[in-house]
């Protein structure tokens, strides 16, 4: 089970779509839990870092059951939230059934070119088929000037701490998803994708190719979880 092979990552979107939809109804807990209750501070440095202001237009993709958005559109931005997971929208419509939520590829958006002030995806972006066309989509979809926030499980700064972060992923996480997850199989397909996403200097290289500006990163929990972020060049 520690071992990552490109088989078991090569899931079609089809696959990944109903390993989420099995997921939904218990998602926002499983985090909670799986993450020690880390996932609320990263949700908040999130809001931090989009920083919606009044009458924006802000793009959540990934947004799951749009705990994610509801930050957004506290600040007063008009919030779409955005999955491809018809599962997870059906749940998200449960709970806030005011809010606009979308089905939508984040390769292949339903949206205008340029029609939003901000987008942001928080631990969806490993999970897309083709990283680099929908960091394209996400610039084409924002308005010049505009800005994107990327939040994803990251490589850890400290080389020892490194290893015990990759042991419990792979040791740990699975077991207690299956205590608290209706669909433990797909934590152990999460923790695979973890171990093999680019770390944070290579991820930057790759919004830089698809055209984003002043691209920085942050790093969270001692680089568990890194911010990217970075700004459409104004036209």
């Amino acid at each position: 089970m520690g071992r990552v092979t490109r088989a078991s990552l090569d899931k079609q979107p089809q696959e990944v779509a109903a390993m989420f939809d099995d997921v939904a109804e218990r998602y926002d807990l499983t985090n909670d839990v799986l993450s020690l209750g880390q996932a609320r501070l990263w949700r908040r440095a999130v809001a931090r870092a989009v920083e919606a202001r009044p009458g924006e237009r802000v793009l959540d993709l990934a947004a799951g059951t749009a705990t994610s958005s509801l930050p957004f559109v506290d600040a007063g931005a008009y919030t779409v939230p955005c999955d491809f997971s018809l599962g997870m929208l059906a749940a998200g419509k449960r709970r806030h059934p005011w809010l606009p939520l979308t089905a939508g590829d984040a390769t292949r958006l339903p949206f205008r070119d340029g029609v939003f002030d901000a987008v942001t995806i928080s631990f969806g972006l490993r999970n897309v088929q083709d990283t680099d066309a929908a960091l394209a989509e996400m610039l084409r979809v924002t308005a010049p000037g505009g800005r994107v926030v990327i939040c994803e499980f990251s490589h850890p700064t400290w080389a020892p701490f490194r290893t015990v972060y990759t042991e419990y992923l792979m040791r740990a996480l699975p077991p207690v998803a299956d205590r608290v997850s209706s669909s433990p199989d797909a934590y152990t397909y999460l923790a695979e994708s973890i171990r093999a996403w680019p770390d944070q200097p290579a991820l930057a290289r790759r919004l830089q190719q698809a055209g984003w500006g002043r691209v920085a990163w942050r790093n969270l929990s001692g680089g568990i979880v890194a911010l990217h972020r970075g700004t459409r060049p104004a036209a």
